[in-house]
């Protein structure tokens, strides 16, 4: 398991095991001292209570000396007291088990002597070098008068390995699970970075432009979801990416035709001695192909600008006068294809949208119903509210469009009939930049098609009602 000092990994791993290691540090000091406190306490009860029983003894005497309190420290011996005295109320020493056959007069003044002196139990207790050293004192009464104190000093092995016993039990599971901790800790945490790795070596092949390199991360967490929306972000990268080169494709495609027939009359006109008909001919032929390349570069550069256009121009706008200016625009062209106009713009509507884009999505749908229809053909425009929504419909009585074909006539470049589309000057952009404006302006476009009898482009804008806004 390989981790660097400087990632992001030993960082998070190394602050929960210092954080985890000061918890069971303060945990073991805690039970260490909880321990040893419920010890001192049962030590101080039980020595208080011999104490008491030696003093209450000792005050029954009718005679307190030397050889009567002997006495009585015999039929109470403690095994763990390792000295025992008894004083008289001025501190003159009575009995002392560390010099029992002194003679010598003594006083001892001890500061739990001095207290118990003073009408006060006196306790206190130390743990070191493996043993619990406690000391204590009381007074003595005969009789309702205090007449001198009794103190005991006991060191108690047993209880003191009872508590090395529990500080190192405490020590050696606190130390165990520090090593789980820190194991555990470096396992998550090079689970947690390796997840991210995966993430990042996906983003340096999307960057050297591998857009089929997603990731694949379990689990129910934040990197799950992260992993899951950047999978989403690289398919939408690869789609653009697609599209991006289909594009460049098909346009490279469709601008090498004109190019290539200029290229091939130009070349006929000087390879070959051609008489002056010809010539106009073979003319006329390139300024055509110039025109539909001219037309073409056009198109682009208005998809172009429509893509990368925002909003904050749009204004609002009655639909019928925009769309009477297109059929008094295209009159003529319906004369010559023999096709008749028929428009219903009686239910105008007010919308939110830039009146050269309508202008523009009109223009190119009744274009197309005029250039696709049959000779003697209708192109039927009618303009109603629905509700919240203008409903502009388009319908002709041409050709139709086949089934196959209809999910893709908004495709940059797609034709239905090429050979038709390119003798009309189509090249395949017009609906592109139609579906491209509606749904710039918020709107929908769809299309119902039956081969034979005709074609119907519906358009939907919601409703800007100026009264109602106001």
């Amino acid at each position: 398991m390989l981790i660097r000092f400087k990632s992001s990994q030993f960082r998070y791993a190394f602050i929960y095991i210092v954080i985890t290691f000061l918890v069971l540090l303060l945990l073991n000091y805690y039970s260490s001292k909880v321990n040893q406190d419920m010890v001192f306490a049962n030590k101080e009860k039980a020595m208080v209570q011999q104490c008491n029983i030696l003093s209450s003894e000792i005050g029954k005497l009718e005679i307190i000396n030397k050889s009567n309190v002997a006495e009585v420290i015999s039929r109470n011996e403690n095994d763990n007291v390792i000295r025992l005295i008894v004083t008289k109320a001025n501190g003159e020493v009575i009995y002392d088990s560390v010099n029992p056959t002194s003679v010598q007069t003594q006083y001892v003044l001890l500061p739990e002597i001095v207290k118990s002196l003073g009408g006060y139990n006196v306790f206190s207790s130390v743990y070191q070098y493996g043993a619990i050293q406690s000391k204590v004192a009381t007074p003595v009464y005969s009789y309702g008068t205090m007449v001198g104190s009794v103190y005991i000093m006991e060191t108690d092995a047993r209880q003191g390995a009872l508590i090395a016993n529990l500080q190192e039990t405490t020590l050696i599971i606190s130390i165990v699970l520090e090593l789980v901790v820190v194991v555990f800790s470096m396992i998550f945490s090079h689970i947690y970075s390796s997840r991210l790795h995966k993430i990042s070596m996906s983003m340096r092949s999307v960057r050297e432009g591998n857009y089929s390199h997603g990731v694949t991360i379990g689990g129910n967490d934040e990197l799950t979801v992260l992993g899951a929306e950047y999978n989403d972000l690289v398919a939408k990268l690869q789609v653009s990416e697609q599209k991006r080169n289909n594009f460049v494709s098909d346009a490279s495609h469709e601008l090498k035709t004109p190019l290539a027939s200029i290229k091939l009359l130009s070349d006929s006109i000087l390879q070959y001695d051609m008489d002056m008909e010809s010539v106009r001919e073979f003319v006329g032929d390139i300024g055509n192909e110039a025109d539909r390349l001219n037309r073409m570069t056009q198109k682009l550069l208005s998809l172009s600008r429509i893509e990368g256009q925002v909003d904050s121009d749009c204004e609002i706008i009655y639909m019928a006068p925009t769309v009477e200016r297109v059929i008094r625009m295209l009159d003529r062209l319906a004369e010559s294809h023999e096709t008749l106009i028929i428009s219903d713009l009686s239910d105008d509507c007010t919308i939110l949208i830039l009146e050269d884009d309508l202008y523009q999505i009109v223009f190119n749908l009744v274009e197309n119903a005029i250039k696709y229809n049959i000779s003697g053909g209708k192109v039927f425009i009618t303009l109603r509210r629905e509700k919240d929504n203008a409903v502009l419909q388009i319908r002709d009585t041409g050709m139709g469009i086949p089934k196959e074909s209809l999910e893709h006539i908004f495709e940059r470049f797609y034709r239905v009939d090429k050979a038709r589309a390119r003798k009309s000057g189509g090249s395949g952009l017009g609906l592109s930049i139609v579906r491209n404006m509606v749904e710039r302006n918020q709107g929908t476009i769809k299309v119902e098609s039956t081969v034979g009898a005709g074609t119907t482009f519906t358009l939907v804008f919601p409703v800007f009602d100026t009264e109602e806004q106001a």
